[in-house]
């Protein structure tokens, strides 16, 4: 969620010099998009189903757009953003690496992030197929022009979407939920080809810290998947901004990570695929508009294209994965003389025509969570690794929410820089921005959830993401650990975990090994 219209740092003004194009509904799955796209390079991999030895890729993707009128997510607004069409196709984008005859599934899809419900029901239904827990990844590119989902952001705090309205929004999700699960069976069942996997960090320089603090992302991973004669036929590639490059728009649009994407596929004929870094605190520099889109998505596409057209560290896996969910405390007293002077304060709140409309909006849901006593003191977050053997081995780690900078610096510190740590967010569900002590100490932060004029209750991101209080802070040594110590403990345990045990894969008839 970018900032809010009041205290906004991106260029709202619509670009008029962009015509809308009639979004299609037509499901594109794996096998049928990856093999005409490589059939004209003579790239096209057998089918080695039952192979049980080396490395083997398969890839896929599928159009998620909505229809022209569908609502927009990414900006808290009084009247819900309707699209009048789209600029660039959304797409949902499946990696499949497998190992010893073992799948393992990322899959990516051009949407503002999955919340909690909809997380579970494209997991479960994963795992139905075949597939383990914690080899598989859902993650979110974060458009800000993308299609609103179920419950995060909030649609009646967030967007101010009625009820009749929300019904389409539950629509739209369970549809896209079908067919980001169509498209991991397509991908599992379609074409595999053996490959080589290598590893390396190039760099890019568009992003700065928005909450004023020290961390910049400049490193952009890449992760290459070759052919035996050493051609690149997949690309996984990461980099830390917020993209918010095309600013808010009417039209549906993957941002700079798509356009990066598709300027990738063309310049190679692989099949490319983005995952968001820790840019919970990171903003593209310059304005905001259509050009500033192409501008950033072509600069991070040569970055990359460069890269890939060249060899980098070999490395072998996944050997070892791990998926785990944590419990991050809110800093909420639920006690009776406490909970009226939150409701106190919320009542100023609803009562401040001064403040955004989803202010209002979510000072009126806190008191009735309140009085019906059916708020959260805690908030779960998924915690996902997977690691590579290699000279040295390389950790990918997928924490969900939007997570601030300062944790990557942190554990790139511990494990070896991004040489031997991909460190990104906004994976499996994002319930929140996750800040650090930094940030949780101060007395206003947007990443933060605290706004000055009640400190003490959720203010910023946390308003538009629907929670009573901010997380937790450890603002003493001797204080109780807060969300920065569990968090860092729970990434620890994901880093350190103990090789995954070799075991065959069944379900449904389908046997991977």
């Amino acid at each position: 969620m970018a900032e809010s219209t009041v205290r906004s740092v991106e260029d709202h003004t619509p670009r008029k010099d962009r015509q809308p194009t009639v979004a299609r509904r037509r499901l594109l799955t794996g096998g049928a998009v990856v093999a005409a796209s490589l059939v004209s390079q003579n790239r096209v991999g057998s089918s080695a189903r039952g192979a049980t030895a080396g490395t083997e890729l398969s890839v896929g993707k599928v159009d998620i757009t909505p229809a022209a009128g569908a609502f927009l997510a990414g900006y808290g607004v009084d009247v819900p953003r309707r699209s009048t069409g789209t600029a660039a196709a959304l797409f949902a984008r499946c990696t499949i690496v497998w190992s010893a005859g073992v799948p393992h599934v990322i899959v990516t899809a051009d949407v503002l992030g999955f919340a909690r419900g909809l997380h579970r029901v494209i997991r479960s239904q994963v795992i139905s197929l075949g597939v383990t827990a914690e080899n598989f990844a859902l993650t979110a590119t974060h458009t800000h022009n993308g299609p609103v989902l179920t419950d995060k952001l909030d649609p009646f705090i967030a967007y101010a979407m009625t009820s009749t309205q929300q019904a389409e929004v539950r629509a739209y999700s369970d549809q896209l939920a079908a067919r980001i699960v169509h498209l991991v069976r397509d991908t599992l069942t379609g074409p595999r080809t053996a490959c080589t996997l290598d590893y390396q960090v190039a760099s890019q320089h568009f992003s700065f810290n928005r909450e004023g603090l020290p961390y910049v992302e400049a490193d952009v991973p890449v992760l290459t998947a070759r052919t035996p004669g050493g051609e690149p036929r997949a690309v996984l590639f990461s980099y830390g901004c917020h993209p918010v490059t095309a600013g808010s728009q009417t039209m549906f649009d993957p941002d700079y990570p798509g356009d990066a994407a598709a300027r990738i596929e063309q310049a190679t004929g692989a099949f490319a695929q983005f995952l968001l870094g820790p840019a919970g605190d990171q903003d593209p520099v310059g304005g905001r508009g259509w050009a500033q889109r192409e501008l950033r998505g072509t600069a991070l596409a040569q970055t990359v294209t460069t890269a890939a057209l060249r060899p980098g560290r070999p490395v072998t896996g996944p050997t070892t994965t791990h998926y785990r969910e944590v419990n991050l405390p809110l800093d909420v007293t639920p006690t009776a003389d406490n909970l009226r002077r939150v409701t106190a304060c919320y009542s100023a709140r609803a009562a401040n025509t001064g403040l955004p409309g989803y202010y209002r909006r979510h000072a009126r849901q806190m008191i009735a969570q309140i009085e019906a006593g059916t708020f959260a003191t805690s908030i779960p977050v998924p915690v996902q690794s997977w690691r590579f053997s290699g000279t040295p081995d390389l950790h990918l780690l997928l924490a969900g929410g939007e997570i601030v900078s300062g944790y990557a610096v942190y554990f790139r510190a511990r494990y070896g820089t991004s040489s031997r740590l991909l460190f990104a967010g906004y994976a499996n569900e994002v319930p929140a921005y996750l800040p650090s002590d930094e940030l949780l100490r101060r007395a206003s932060t947007y990443a933060g959830g605290i706004d000055s004029d009640f400190p003490g209750i959720a203010g910023g991101s946390m308003t538009v993401y629907g929670w009573l209080g901010h997380l937790k802070g450890k603002p003493t040594a001797t204080s109780p650990d807060g969300a920065e110590q569990i968090l860092i403990g729970a990434i620890e345990a994901a880093l350190t975990a103990a090789p995954t045990p070799r075991l065959t894969s069944r379900a449904g008839g389908v046997r991977w090994s």
